[in-house]
């Protein structure tokens, strides 16, 4: 991508920060974001190439993750449809996937969800003093950041080598780690690196179907259905 683009991108994402209510350095919660957002989000599991899709109209979003894939990945594909629901122009239903080439509107929604997740501001706060001065940020510093923004071990580096912090000579060893085993021995918690939340749903769904319910508008048995398609089974406790 061109660094023109790359800029404005960039700018895209500091101004829906603001506009969400978030500053240049903090760590998103995405899960409380998409509440706040009002979009219909599900999670389930999905083919390992397919990472989630989302869909917008009539003023109401809706956005489909796949549970199957690790947390990390997850909140990747979350801020990546987060573009197309709030700040591609013209977005046309798609699904997201992990192969192939690449249009320039999926390489801008990659770029804006690495730039939304760790904006620069805050992951050179995050960076030690003496790292900064130094120029090499060290292999503590890295599992940091990651577990802190919630992003993959390979986000982490990508963001460091696009804001100059990470030359490829230093990025090689740091990429060859067992970034679990690594992460569980410097004291992490390692479920951002496996999968889950299946079955989640975030929104007002529920909500709106038990008022349409208790007002005499549906029927218990579509109510009973519209529980189903969010995946809460009558026949559990």
């Amino acid at each position: 991508m061109k660094a023109s683009l790359l800029n404005y991108v960039e700018s895209q994402a500091s101004r829906f920060r603001q506009s969400a209510g978030l500053s240049d350095a903090e760590a998103v919660n995405l899960k409380s974001l998409l509440l706040k957002l009002n979009v219909l989000t599900l999670y389930r599991p999905l083919s390992e190439s397919f990472s989630g899709m989302s869909l917008k109209g009539d003023g109401k979003r809706f956005m489909l993750v796949n549970s199957s894939q690790p947390r990390c990945r997850q909140h990747f594909t979350i801020a990546h449809e987060l573009y197309h629901l709030f700040i591609e122009e013209i977005p046309v239903p798609h699904k997201c996937k992990n192969d192939g080439k690449k249009s320039e509107s999926e390489q801008c929604a990659d770029a804006f969800a690495l730039m939304f997740l760790m904006p620069a501001t805050g992951v050179r706060q995050m960076i030690p003093e003496r790292e900064l001065k130094e120029s090499k940020v060290s292999l503590a510093t890295v599992l940091k950041l990651g577990h802190y923004f919630g992003v993959s071990h390979t986000a982490v580096l990508n963001r460091l080598s696009d804001l100059n912090l990470l030359t490829k000579l230093e990025r090689k060893p740091l990429s060859s780690i067992q970034v679990k085993r690594t992460s569980r021995e410097y004291g992490y918690d390692v479920s951002l690196y496996e999968s889950g939340n299946d079955g989640l749903v975030i929104g007002d769904f529920g909500e709106k179907a038990r008022k349409l319910f208790e007002a005499d508008k549906i029927s218990e048995g579509h109510y009973h259905e519209l529980l189903y398609k969010i995946g809460i089974d009558d026949n559990e406790n």
